[in-house]
């Protein structure tokens, strides 16, 4: 091969190499997750220091696997590079990345991990608040409903409120153009309703008819809307801007919200809440047990949000469900909805 041939491929190569070594950017802006430390925080701080550390030094492993062969000069680069074990350990002795793949494994399901959280000191200060109402009242509640009632009753009242969620659902599935979807949910309703004794019992799982959950947050994530910025609601809980407009859509379908009888309204809703918060206790060693609760708790939401939107965009073959054994409700993390 003559020079004139060679020197072109040269060329790319060099370039090819160079794009190789380079991070990854991300065009969205990214909020920064760390708490800022008090004296008595160093630990805390460090561990999420070596989390941020084993991470940087994972890609750089990655970009050096494509790299050319290091030069002389570079070897304790490349030494640096090829052995960051310790901190990775350091972000395990953390637990901040072990609690949230006790959630939802290392990937969590979806392609974007990153939550987008400019108003981080707001929503800190809206999570205190809602932890001390969740700490105060709605953990007490939900603690001694597991004491007083039965499992199976337990089950009964979540099998009658997932069953009420289904017209919603269904009009959902419907405006994101998924009619065999819809078609599923709404025989599902009836079932459970007739067989199922008003939605009491759940004959429509053990028939295979597959189980989900819908709203209009979901529906503008299918029309486009697929980042948002995060924010925590006061007693509404964790959200995003998108999901905030989703509620608009959402409150004019539920069906506990057209009973007159304000006792009956009440006492219904107040049930859900105890039984949606009942279903979180599983968490909550987890969460009081975290480096940094507030980072936890959105994350381990916006996974979870993700997933739900890009499944929604899968074919039907393709598409994964939610399990329906899973402690974490589709609605809320760690504060219940309270808009159904």
């Amino acid at each position: 091969m003559n020079v004139v041939r060679t020197f072109p491929l040269i060329l790319l190569a060099a370039v090819l190499s160079a794009c190789a070594g380079k991070p990854a950017r991300s065009d969205a802006p990214v909020a920064s997750t760390a708490v800022p430390a008090a004296s008595g925080d160093t630990a805390a701080t460090a561990a999420y220091s070596g989390a941020d550390t084993a991470a940087t030094g994972t890609a750089e492993a990655a970009a050096a696997d494509n790299a050319p062969p290091p030069a002389a000069g570079d070897t304790a680069a490349t030494a640096a590079v090829q052995n960051p074990p310790a901190a990775a350990d350091d972000a395990s002795a953390a637990g901040g990345d072990d609690d949230f793949d006790a959630l939802y494994g290392a990937n969590g399901g979806t392609t974007d991990a990153t939550a987008y959280d400019p108003w981080e000191p707001f929503n800190r200060k809206v999570h205190a608040f809602n932890n001390a109402v969740d700490r105060g009242v709605a953990r007490p509640l939900a603690t001694a409903y597991t004491h007083v009632v039965p499992r199976f009753a337990r089950t009964g009242v979540s099998n009658f409120f997932s069953n009420l969620r289904a017209p919603l659902t269904i009009t959902n599935q419907l405006l994101q153009g998924r009619p065999a979807d819809a078609w599923d949910s709404l025989g599902r309703f009836l079932m459970n309703s007739t067989l199922g004794i008003g939605g009491l019992f759940d004959p429509a799982s053990k028939a295979m008819v597959p189980r989900r959950n819908e709203d209009f947050g979901q529906t503008l994530g299918a029309w486009g809307w697929r980042r948002s910025r995060y924010v925590e609601l006061p007693f509404f809980g964790p959200r995003t801007v998108r999901d905030v407009f989703g509620l608009a859509g959402d409150i004019p379908l539920s069906p506990i919200r057209t009973i007159e009888d304000d006792k009956i309204r009440i006492g219904l809703q107040g049930l859900q809440l105890v039984d949606t918060r009942a279903q979180l206790m599983a968490l909550d060693d987890i969460r009081d047990s975290a480096v940094d609760e507030y980072a936890l708790t959105r994350d381990a939401w916006m996974q979870r949000r993700n997933y739900q939107i890009e499944n929604d965009l899968r074919g039907k073959r393709e598409r994964g469900s939610d399990d329906a054994n899973s402690p974490i409700p589709v609605d809320a993390m760690p504060m219940p909805q309270w808009s159904n």
